[in-house]
């Protein structure tokens, strides 16, 4: 009996806990249970009426809201002032920055999945695709990367004029103004397909759509300044920049050394003009060696109180035309043989007048803020655009160059260890492209989704950089060897500049998407940080109050759901679609519920060390971002169709995600400070031990087989890419030459045929082709088809060489 009523216990516990109850709906089980099982302990009546009374004190403090709040959530809520850790005004703007989308519903613990299928699919206007389709397709037709890159460090004049023209410049800014007012998905398939081109191209266009003086014009510009500038930048007339960056503050904002002093000065000729007097030392500012508009961050002071009683105003943000006396521009970087302008800025004694502050004196101060509610742009759609369009280019290419290019007889892509390389090409081209449409998608929505962007930028320039890794070691030689015919070697060299802007990809790890994300989508703790600072103390003692007890409510149900879930492996969780998806919204939906305790362990057990505990936090970050690209994956393959062409690239990318989630999880547990606490995770994250596995040979032998001949797959995997059509261009010859490879193979297998039987003796390649001519065994059509592949295969496997005068430094 006593081993049955413990089973009941237990039993309602686990319901409560499942279905996150009300503290009433707790109280309400207590109530019966507790006098139940005193009665069946038989215990005497003066004890049993002390335990109705403790019973009747306890349901009454914890039932009664304002008992509870004053016996209890107070008490808490000084504990809470006491240990909660400090945050910098910077980490606060960075903390209340952006919008929270899909990211909460992950930190949920019960993904609505319903919800993000729901979503429309995203798609570009006629005007956006037509624009894809011509004036971009255009625009990299016109490019010579190798003529950008190692002849001129520069593009060409004719190519600077057509992005100016043509409205490159201006893609994000509203038509009243002269601009495109693209959306942000049509802002990042131009990107995509110019970086499948060229980077340095790629960047030259993104940069003034990106974080800049036009996207700081259009959230926060006066209209004065709207009206002056908006109109100049979409038609290309004024060039941009914004110079954040300094030789001792990168990441750190807080740092800027770079400052400005309010006084009186001369200006345009006219006396006791009211500005700011300021110097500024700043570096790897794109753009900046031919800009005309300069952004600048600094911090402000007003030591004589010309326009408040603070002397220090915090950083500020200002629109300063570089033909300003004292403005120093010209100087370039040399970003790893990328030939986008970079370079540093100065500024020497240089005096502007107070109306140069974006948005105006009303902004003052507000220049962080500012630039995070910003950066998701950089973030959400230029960077994963370009390491996106660059990985596109890899995969084509690589798929095609393993088939034509043969070593002892057989493709090179059918060699088991090409195939790996290949596999892994694909399937993260793959996760890359979701996450890029994805992303741009939620920003179309109205999101400023600062936790996914960080998500979306780290993860597709690191992938980027497996990708174009990938690729090198499928190409050989032919990667290693630059020249006009090597469409991977700048790409690969450049891979690492997109990793280190926008927050540099270690930074971004370790300290931004978990770091920021366990504060901004977790459902509750965001809520009791703000109550533990409002000054008001009734209403902060009622709001911590109402997220106090609805965290722990939420903590104990994805405790148990985390730990049941377990138990099945999800098996069982209704999810809002069938095979060959199912299972894999049913393990997302228990790893969310097993993110979510952890996540709360993590703060609980660590509190403001948490921030310190750099691996920990990265670790945790990696669970959180697989599970976002793992549900931008589930959502193209919907958006698409479920095309059963589709499904090795699709259950490629879900399962080796699947499986560094796992890893992640192992080893934040493996880490974890507190041992406890460790053993206490990985009961209820793993009860039955890690069983996810990466994906398996046999399916990445079926991905690499996707991408060594045309089909409907590998065009869409590489869709949106620039796809030259002149076989004289290096990627136009290699599409040519997987399409005549295939269709000469059964015409090459005959002449291998009649060489072993001794009708044809010649033994190169041409010279076998006009005697199977001559002796009757092809025609002369079939002899032309052989001789154009032989043509298209050279120049495939070929590469550049050059004379020793043409080797010498320019």
């Amino acid at each position: 009996m006593a081993v049955l009523m413990v089973l009941v216990v237990f039993a309602v516990i686990l319901l409560l806990a499942f279905f996150r109850a009300s503290i009433w709906g707790w109280l309400l089980a207590i109530i019966v249970i507790v006098p139940v099982v005193a009665m069946q302990s038989r215990i005497s009546q003066e004890a049993l009426n002390s335990i109705y009374i403790a019973l009747g004190i306890f349901v009454l403090v914890l039932g009664v809201p304002f008992l509870r709040r004053l016996l209890v959530s107070s008490i808490i809520l000084k504990i809470f002032r006491k240990i909660l850790p400090q945050v910098s005004q910077t980490e606060q703007e960075a903390l209340d920055a952006g919008t929270v989308w899909w990211d909460g519903e992950l930190f949920s613990g019960h993904p609505n999945w319903s919800k993000l299928l729901a979503y429309p699919k995203p798609s570009l206007s006629a005007e956006e695709q037509s624009f894809l389709d011509n004036e971009t397709e255009q625009l990299c037709a016109m490019i010579d990367d190798w003529d950008i890159t190692h002849v001129r460090q520069d593009l060409p004049p004719q190519v600077w004029q057509f992005i100016k023209d043509k409205g490159f410049f201006g893609m994000i800014i509203p038509k009243e103004y002269g601009g495109l007012q693209f959306s942000a998905l049509a802002h990042s398939s131009v990107v995509t397909k110019i970086a499948s081109r060229s980077a340095t191209v790629a960047v030259t266009a993104m940069v003034p759509n990106s974080l800049g003086p036009a996207e700081l014009l259009l959230h926060y510009g006066t209209q004065e300044q709207k009206d002056k500038y908006l109109r100049r930048l979409a038609q290309g007339l004024e060039v941009p920049c914004f110079a954040l960056t300094g030789p001792f503050a990168g990441s750190d904002a807080g740092s800027i050394p770079d400052t400005g002093i309010v006084c009186y000065g001369e200006f345009n000729g006219q006396q006791n003009v009211l500005g700011i007097r300021m110097s500024w030392e700043k570096r790897y500012i794109t753009l900046a060696p031919v800009a005309t508009l300069l952004g600048l961050a600094f911090k402000l002071h007003d030591p004589e109180h010309l326009i408040g009683t603070e002397e220090s105003r915090g950083i500020t943000l200002a629109l300063i035309p570089t033909n300003t006396a004292g403005v120093q521009v010209g100087q370039r970087h040399f970003p790893l043989n990328s030939a986008f302008q970079n370079g540093p800025t100065v500024g020497c004694d240089v005096f502007i007048p107070m109306e140069y502050i974006i948005g105006g004196m009303p902004y003052i101060g507000q220049g962080w803020r500012m630039l995070m509610e910003c950066l998701a742009a950089g973030r959400s759609i230029s960077l994963p655009a370009s390491a996106t369009g660059g990985s596109k280019m890899a995969a084509r290419t690589s798929g095609a160059y393993g088939r034509v290019r043969k070593q002892f007889k057989l493709p090179v892509g059918k060699f088991e260890g090409v195939e790996e390389a290949l596999a892994r090409i694909g399937g993260n081209v793959y996760m890359m492209e979701a996450v890029r449409v994805l992303t741009a998608a939620a920003v179309d929505m109205g999101e400023k989704p600062s936790v996914i962007s960080a998500i979306a930028k780290y993860h597709c320039t690191e992938r980027g950089r497996t990708v174009i890794n990938d690729a090198m070691d499928v190409h050989g030689g032919k990667g290693i060897c630059l020249g006009p015919d090597n469409y991977l070697g700048r790409a690969y060299q450049q891979t690492p500049i997109g990793i280190t802007v926008e927050g540099a990809n270690i930074l971004t790890r370790s300290l931004i998407i978990f770091g920021q994300g366990a504060v901004r989508a977790h459902p509750y703790v965001l809520k009791e940080i703000k109550a533990a600072h409002d000054p008001d103390r009734k209403r902060a003692v009622h709001d911590f109050d109402v997220a106090l007890f609805g965290h722990i409510s939420f903590s104990m149900s994805n405790a148990v759901r985390a730990w049941l879930y377990g138990l099945t492996d999800g098996r069982g969780i209704s999810v809002p679609t069938g095979a060959p998806t199912l299972r894999y919204y049913q393990q997302l939906t228990r790893y969310s519920a097993a993110f979510a305790i952890a996540a709360d362990v993590s703060m609980l057990v660590l509190g403001g060390g948490l921030k310190r505990r750099e691996k920990i936090s990265a670790r945790l970050g990696d669970v959180l971002s697989n599970m976002y690209m793992c549900s931008a994956a589930l959502k193209r393959f919907e958006d698409d169709g479920r095309p059963d062409e589709d499904l090795p690239l699709l259950h490629w990318a879900m399962q080796d995600a699947l499986y560094k989630l796992q890893v992640a999880f192992d080893g934040v547990i493996q880490n974890f400070p507190s041992r406890i606490a460790a053993m206490l995770l990985r009961a209820l994250i793993f009860p039955l031990g890690k069983r996810l596995t990466p994906p398996s040979d046999e399916l990445g032998h079926q991905v690499s087989a996707l991408m060594l001949q045309p089909g409907a797959a590998r065009d869409r995997l590489t869709q949106g890419m620039y796809l030259p059509k002149d076989e004289n261009d290096a990627v136009g010859a290699l599409e040519a030459a997987l399409i005549s490879t295939l269709a000469c193979e059964p015409m090459q297998a005959g002449l291998d045929a009649a060489r072993k039987a001794g009708k044809i003796t010649a033994r190169n390649e041409l010279e076998r082709i006009s005697e199977a001519r001559d002796k009757g065994l092809i025609d002369a059509e079939q002899a032309l088809q052989l001789e154009r592949d032989y043509a298209l295969r050279r120049k495939v496997i070929m590469v550049d060489d050059f004379s020793p005068s043409q080797m010498l430094p320019r």
